[in-house]
């Protein structure tokens, strides 16, 4: 069973560690349970209740009212929310908690509605995104169960590579090519299935080698075709120095290319960076970039 702390709780469901607190003592809407050292922890039916309320309060119901639901009734409410309104932050916890419950048909039925709202791109910038980076640092700590990213990942990546097949359109004679790949050791590739889609609508030429490349295969690649940019994703924790060298390597071994660096570590460890090396803060803010590279 996986044991969350209360502020796992917080990141997870916005609300606040202090009103976590109070709804326990007052409405005993959770019941925390305790470590043989004492330590309180909570379980995911506690995550699961905390969403749906994080969910039924943000959308004006009061939590005197919310407490006397039940499960039942709870969930006929969110359903009646969800089909009324369009709120990133209410498709956010429901993939959480589709997550949470391996509900697949749930975490479609989300997903295919956002799409057919937004649009694919809009979708996987505001809803997937913002939904990764609140779970991401949990996994990064053991708090969220690898078979639940593993679930919710391979759901997205058919969808990514599904969209990546669609951009069909070949690209011209004169395009630039891209060299995207992930270091060695790094095997978090939904990020950058989402970059190669983008680089690919742009009408770049992609060479895509996916998950943990050794640095002596992107040099064979550069001797055998003519590279223009690199693309990479760092999110696995690494010291300081391990992410400077790999960046002061990148940067002799691809003088003349532009490099693209995005991941958790290049907020972590902010280094100075040459003037042909770029850090991608978001794919909106890949996609402005990408508006400015020669053609």
């Amino acid at each position: 069973m996986i044991r969350y702390s209360i502020k796992d709780l917080e990141k997870l469901t916005g609300i606040k560690a202090h009103t976590i607190r109070i709804w326990e003592k007052r409405y005993h809407l959770i019941e925390p349970e305790r470590t043989s050292t004492n330590i309180r922890y909570y379980s995911d039916n506690d995550l699961r209740k905390l969403l749906n309320v994080s969910i039924l309060n943000r959308n004006g119901l009061k939590i005197s009212n919310i407490v006397q639901m039940d499960i039942r009734e709870m969930n006929e409410r969110i359903m009646e929310i969800s089909e009324t309104s369009f709120d990133h932050d209410n498709q956010i916890e429901q993939l959480t908690l589709a997550m949470i419950d391996y509900d697949e048909n749930r975490f479609e039925r989300v997903l295919t509605t956002s799409i057919i709202k937004t649009g694919f791109d809009d979708t996987v910038i505001k809803l997937l995104y913002p939904f990764f980076e609140k779970i991401g640092i949990l996994w990064q700590i053991g708090t969220v169960c690898p078979a639940q990213e593993h679930f919710v990942s391979n759901i997205i990546r058919q969808k990514l590579i599904i969209a990546i097949d669609g951009q069909n359109t070949p690209a011209g004679p004169d395009a630039r090519t891209m060299l995207m790949f992930l270091p060695a050791g790094e095997w978090h590739e939904l990020g950058l299935l989402f970059y190669y889609y983008l680089s690919r609508k742009a009408g770049l030429r992609v060479i895509y080698l996916g998950q943990s490349v050794p640095y002596e295969d992107l040099i064979e690649v550069k001797q055998k075709r003519d590279i223009h940019y690199l693309f990479t994703s760092m999110t696995t924790p690494m010291t300081r120095k391990k992410y400077s060298e790999y960046i002061q390597q990148l940067t002799d071994g691809f003088n003349e290319q532009h490099i693209f660096i995005t991941g958790y570590q290049t907020k972590e460890h902010p280094v100075e960076l040459s003037a042909k090396m770029s850090i991608v803060e978001s794919p909106g803010n890949f996609a402005e970039q990408l508006k400015l590279l020669n053609p």
